[in-house]
């Protein structure tokens, strides 16, 4: 699998995560707090075949320990009434993929949806949207659940230049690309609205090496000009596409991963919608 990602980084993020939930839920052991930071980044991302070897190769490092169950509870009903509102279908799958989601975007600022046309990414990802900004609504003071904006861009419509921003050597101006102008407006933006870009369109050396300074921990945007754009806590990216087969390990590893797969999915969400 393209977008599996077990170099050295990925040790590093979960250190880093166990040590978040540690810190958050100090009533939990260290084995507990551990495990769970080693399942919220790997589950999202293993296909239906491998996810029981991953299950039996934790249950031998960690033997007689249990993860704790965490309460969605809040995130689940809000889920169930988005996807009534939407005609979709509430099915289990559907809803632990978008959770998985969540947890994904808890752990990395820059994530990646990987599977074919018809497995569900629109959909994870939208009802995550409607869902966060429901809560927020009807719960206001639940700091961890804030409106979202989302920024949708299809980076190979256009090219290099109309993307990042180019600079005229005759006239010596700059001109701010798509995505130089959408990062400028929502870096300013000091609200704690949470704001999405989507990159939703395939992944290859051409662009995205150059968002390699931005996914990782400096987050930070270098265009030619000179001009450096920080990313702020409230500001993500997201990437919807088929596979990484022409991405390189640098870029994979930089991005927290979640697959859709169709298999599981099946027709019958479809059908049903369509009746």
């Amino acid at each position: 699998q393209y977008h599996y990602d077990f170099w050295l980084r990925a040790p590093v993020s979960v250190v880093k995560y166990a040590g978040k939930k540690k810190r958050s839920s100090p009533e939990v052991s260290d084995e507990e707090s551990l495990l769970l930071a080693m399942k919220d980044m790997n589950l999202a991302k293993l296909t239906a075949h491998d996810l029981p070897l991953f299950n039996a190769i934790t249950s031998d490092l960690f033997p007689g320990i249990f993860v704790p169950q965490l309460d969605y509870s809040l995130m689940t009903n809000a889920l169930n009434a988005e996807l009534k509102t939407a005609n979709l279908q509430t099915r289990e799958n559907t809803i632990s993929k978008v959770i998985q989601l969540y947890e994904t975007k808890n752990t990395r600022h820059a994530t990646m949806m990987v599977g074919y046309s018809g497995s569900g990414k629109t959909v994870a990802w939208t009802m995550l949207q409607a869902c966060l900004s429901r809560i927020n609504k009807e719960n206001p003071k639940l700091s961890q659940y804030q409106k979202v904006n989302v920024h949708a861009i299809n980076p190979k419509s256009v090219d290099l230049d109309e993307l990042y921003g180019k600079f005229d050597h005759n006239t010596n101006e700059w001109t701010d690309g798509i995505l130089a102008s959408v990062m400028r407006t929502t870096c300013a933006d000091e609200k704690p609205d949470e704001k999405w870009i989507l990159f939703d369109g395939p992944v290859d050396t051409l662009w995205i090496e150059s968002m390699n300074s931005v996914m990782d921990d400096n987050k930070i945007l270098t265009l030619i000009n000179g001009e450096r754009i920080g990313m702020p806590e409230q500001v993500s990216l997201l990437f919807e596409l088929e596979d990484l087969a022409v991405a390189s390990p640098a870029t994979v590893s930089r991005c927290g991963m979640v697959y859709f797969d169709f298999s599981i999915l099946g027709y019958e969400p479809y059908f049903l919608s369509w009746q």
